[in-house]
């Protein structure tokens, strides 16, 4: 109820910094977390709030310290720190994720996304995928909820950058009700982009 409740001042405070107005579900990071283990290595989780997503990567074999959290607002990175003292927190628009070098491993395995896509303009989540992809493996994916009824990342967006989207499911049991959808590159490789470990 504290989380929930803080949850819901930031909110008020900034209701398009803090997309949602109550923390994701349980049963939402199940579902976002769904792919994911210990042999994926390290992961970047943006936005993620109060951390319930972090919370339940941990669950999932990942190591604390191979999670990085990017998070833009002072009062939750403050939180985070004390919740995940052995994660790296950013305190940082991840929209700046393409030209910030990280201090994690050069090459990710997973990226979870709880930032709110549909209220940014085209350039900032162009720039933001443009970073997520930079520091995802080969192989790799994105992984992005949404309250909509599609993939909130525009299909022109996604055709640009060589990207398809895939929707993984959804819960009643969050609120409101969520999707999760899996972004991939298309191909072997996106020539667009340069990844972090290629110097």
């Amino acid at each position: 109820m504290k989380d929930r409740l803080f949850f819901l001042l930031q909110w008020i405070a900034a209701p398009l910094r803090t997309a949602a107005v109550a923390p994701s579900s349980r049963a939402l990071a199940r579902l976002m977390t769904r792919d994911v283990a210990a042999e994926t290595g390290s992961v970047i989780e943006l936005g993620p709030g109060t951390g319930v997503f972090t919370a339940e990567l941990l669950r999932r074999g990942v190591a604390e310290q191979d999670i990085t959290l990017v998070e833009l607002n002072p009062r939750f990175a403050k939180l985070l720190r004390r919740r995940f003292a052995k994660a790296q927190i950013m305190e940082m628009n991840a929209a700046k994720l393409y030209t910030t070098p990280l201090l994690t491993a050069p090459r990710v395995g997973a990226v979870l996304s709880g930032l709110g896509l549909p209220a940014m303009s085209t350039e900032q989540v162009t720039n933001i995928l443009l970073g997520v992809f930079r520091y995802l493996k080969p192989g790799g994916a994105m992984y992005q909820f949404t309250y909509g009824p599609r993939c909130p990342v525009p299909a022109a967006i996604l055709e640009s950058l060589n990207l398809e989207a895939k929707r993984m499911g959804g819960t009643l049991f969050n609120l409101p009700p969520a999707s999760v959808y899996r972004i991939t590159v298309r191909q072997t490789a996106l020539s667009s982009i340069r990844y972090a470990g290629d110097r």
